[in-house]
């Protein structure tokens, strides 16, 4: 087999497109591939109107390498004129209109970039920073134009801190099947930043909401309240925030406790805030002796996390009914316990039971939410941050938002 066939076969080329040439440029690093045309009537891409060919325009295209040398395919590409649409170059079976570079190159670009920086990504594949980014941009406009409106069950809000200062984005992810994906970006974190995202879904996909995992942020439960028919019975608050509040209210009565034991040589509190944001199982063992002894000193700090301790357990009922007594004697020894920052939380709870208690229905958390916030957050810190919004949105849609991204390969 001569290299034109060789070639053909390697790019999938048929009639009435052949290779004319391959050419070893051993000093530039490349192989180059002369395609040759032999049509000379083209349907305009727009209308599909077949005619005669107005001009033609030579195009350069990088391929998969061949070994270590760069294959650059090279093709003089017809263009025909139409009446309604104009001067239209056709489109060539091994890349997309617009790209320069084949289907094939542009797949494994695209599985690059998704694993690594972009900085990194450019290194393997010789090509530039805006190459690069030429091609994710092509991907994400191909995946959103992809994206079916199809109805999701299980959603999770959730807001991410961005830039500097008090700078939010509001970030919906699907829970449905095995792998989470972002759903949408908006600006903030305020009540309309999600209803931007409602008023994108038709009433009976609203419809089709059966839970939504979230923070106890108002605007979040008031958005959803507007939009999702049901809401009431469907928002969850999650279990990872209401944990987060209760080690918060912990940390404020050792501080304060701290605080009354200043007059002491040593306080044994001193430095021992992460002590007491560990369960009980996960204490090291090398602390597991010194805390002990603080659980016997620090009387009061000791109780408040010995409600946190059994706060955990609350999330093992079997059932709202079983959920439901649990809490009862929870919130009792938690008011006993006479220290306000514990009794806060527990009345902040008991106002928001009706929220809370539904996570024995749904069985649904921000868990996936967070996993997502941590990919993220490894994106920016990859970029070395986002000066442009709009570019993070975009970089945060390629990599987590589950679209179909790859250009199709035409066999």
């Amino acid at each position: 087999m001569n290299d034109t066939r060789l070639y053909e076969q390697i790019l999938g080329i048929e009639s009435p497109w052949s290779v004319r040439s391959v050419t070893l440029k051993k000093d530039e690093g490349s192989i180059e591939v002369d395609v040759a045309c032999s049509e000379t009537m083209w349907g305009c891409p727009e209308c599909g109107l077949r005619m005669h060919v107005h001009a033609w325009e030579q195009r350069r295209w990088r391929h998969l390498d061949s070994c270590q040398y760069k294959t650059i395919l090279v093709a003089n590409v017809p263009r025909v004129k139409c009446d309604k649409h104009g001067t239209q170059m056709v489109k060539v079976p091994w890349a997309e209109p617009g790209s320069r570079f084949t289907a094939w190159f542009e797949r494994l670009a695209i599985d690059v970039l998704q694993e690594c920086s972009t900085a990194a990504g450019c290194e393997i594949l010789r090509i530039t920073w805006d190459q690069a980014d030429g091609i994710k941009q092509r991907a994400i406009n191909r995946g959103l134009a992809r994206r079916q409106a199809v109805p999701v069950k299980r959603l999770c809000v959730d807001e991410k801190a961005v830039g500097w200062g008090h700078q939010y984005v509001t970030i919906v992810s699907c829970a449905d099947g095995g792998k989470t994906r972002v759903l949408a970006i908006e600006d903030d974190r305020e009540e309309n930043s999600l209803n931007r995202f409602w008023r994108t879904l038709t009433p009976e996909h609203r419809e089709a909401v059966e839970a939504v995992s979230m923070d106890m942020w108002e605007a979040f439960r008031n958005s959803t309240l507007r939009y999702v028919p049901g809401a009431a019975e469907k928002i969850v608050y999650d279990n990872f925030h209401l944990a987060r509040y209760m080690n918060r209210a912990v940390d404020e009565v050792r501080r304060a406790e701290h605080e009354v034991k200043q007059g002491d040589t040593v306080s044994p509190l001193k430095g021992t805030r992460q002590l007491w944001l560990y369960g009980l199982e996960n204490v090291p063992r090398k602390w597991a002796a010194r805390f002990r002894e603080l659980r016997a000193l620090a009387t009061k700090t000791a109780r408040a996390w010995k409600v946190k301790e059994l706060f955990r357990s609350f999330w093992a009922c079997a059932d709202p009914a079983d959920a439901t007594e649990f809490f009862r004697k929870w919130y009792r020894d938690a008011i006993a316990t006479r220290l306000e920052p514990i009794k806060k939380v527990a009345r902040m709870f008991k106002k928001h039971w009706a929220n809370i208690v539904t996570f024995f229905r749904h069985h649904l958390s921000n868990a996936h939410a967070e996993g997502i916030n941590s990919r993220i957050q490894h994106l920016i810190q990859q970029a070395c941050g986002y000066r442009n919004r709009d570019r993070f949105k975009r970089d945060v849609l390629f990599h987590l938002g589950g679209l179909d991204l790859h250009p199709a390969i035409v066999q």
